[in-house]
């Protein structure tokens, strides 16, 4: 049920991005990572940071544009994630972005969504081609580990690049 609200919400978001009638493009590619989580975590044998990898899609129009991804997180918090996220964004080779996604391991979305904030350099390396430097800013109240009894605080910081094409 998460997930449909999620995916009814990035569908929104990509009808109001086009329908302001701006001029754009589309853009495909895929990237990946760093993250490493705010806070040291007492949790035996779990690791506090790591790498993700995602496959993405924007439309950037002159100044607003929407952003989905699908994130794959292994082995963090010793298990592995997926994790679809939408954002917006405000800006063109300067950016700043806000959005939100929703954690999925063992056939399960999270109890809560996590909400994330973005700053980037988009730049054209080549006609149609462009690379992505971000740092991703992700946070909810507490996220539970599986089977354990202690739920954790989760703010975590993403430095990433993603490579995409405009079609």
């Amino acid at each position: 049920m998460k997930m449909r609200h999620l995916v009814w919400m990035a569908a929104l978001i990509l009808a109001a991005g086009a329908s302001t009638g701006l001029a754009g493009d589309m853009r495909l590619g895929a990237g990946a990572n760093y993250w490493t989580v705010l806070d040291d975590l007492d949790a035996e044998g779990v690791d506090d940071s790591g790498f993700s990898y995602l496959g993405t899609f924007q439309y950037r129009g002159d100044f607003v544009g929407v952003e989905l991804d699908l994130e794959f997180l292994p082995s963090r918090f010793e298990e592995d994630f997926i994790a679809p996220q939408a954002y917006v964004i405000l800006g063109s080779a300067i950016y700043a972005a806000a959005g939100l996604g929703i954690l999925y391991a063992n056939e399960e979305f999270a109890n809560e969504p996590f909400f994330a904030l973005k700053a980037g350099l988009d730049l054209e390396i080549a006609p149609q081609l462009f690379l992505d430097l971000s740092a991703n800013y992700r946070f909810n109240d507490t996220a539970e580990l599986g089977n354990r009894d202690t739920d954790i605080d989760t703010d975590t910081v993403f430095l990433g690049a993603a490579l995409r094409v405009a079609f």
